[in-house]
């Protein structure tokens, strides 16, 4: 009878398949995504910063690779509106400036993280200008179809009149075909390091490490 049960528990244990190291590493590689956080905030070391500075660590705890653009720092026009783009997928705009430095990172990541302060009870300018600009990627794709990508939205304001931009910003998610992942929305901080200690740095950390 031992005999038997040897070979019973035998054969069952070779009838599981063992998956190799690079199967693990390559199941690991999926779950792990690639991010970039668009940056409107002028201030380097604003409200705004400290908000993307815990959803950057919460995502790299999660395995995800994070790459930030800081636009005030950044050489970026506006959209001519000329739809002449398009043409060169490695260079989709008929404008040379700091957006070919944004456009290769932009194609590959899975999340886009849009971090503005609420400007005029919108997202600020360089934002604004910076996003117009990802039109030329769509203009690559037949009826200007935008890549698909999972976006999250990071705000800190003097108030709390989030209203017309997450207005704006849910239905540029229907329009885009984008999945929304989250919105953190800090209000009353206005002056450099008012946010410091507040419950949203968390909720920003959260949101980061749930992508």
């Amino acid at each position: 009878m031992w005999v038997l049960y040897y070979f019973f528990i035998h054969a069952i244990i070779i009838a599981v398949p063992l998956k190799s190291v690079n199967e693990i590493g390559k199941e690991v590689a999926t779950m792990s995504k690639k991010i970039v956080i668009l940056n409107g905030s002028p201030r380097a070391k604003g409200n705004t910063a400290a908000l993307i500075q815990a959803f950057a660590e919460g995502a790299e705890a999660a395995g995800h690779e994070v790459t930030r653009f800081d636009l005030q720092k950044m050489n970026i026009h506006p959209c001519f509106g000329c739809c002449a783009g398009g043409k060169n997928p490695e260079s989709p705009c008929v404008q040379k400036d700091d957006m070919q430095i944004i456009y290769p990172a932009y194609k590959q990541v899975d999340v886009v993280c849009l971090a503005s302060p609420l400007y005029y009870w919108s997202i600020s300018g360089q934002l604004k200008c910076a996003f117009d600009r990802l039109f030329a990627v769509a203009e690559c794709n037949a009826g200007y179809k935008n890549p698909e990508k999972d976006c999250t939205l990071l705000m800190a304001a003097e108030g709390n009149g989030f209203e017309e931009t997450a207005y704006w910003y849910d239905n540029l998610m229907k329009h885009l075909g984008w999945t929304d992942r989250g919105k953190v929305l800090c209000g009353d901080v206005f002056g450099i390091g008012d946010i410091a200690g507040n419950p949203k740095l968390q909720e920003a950390y959260e949101l980061g490490k749930s992508l």
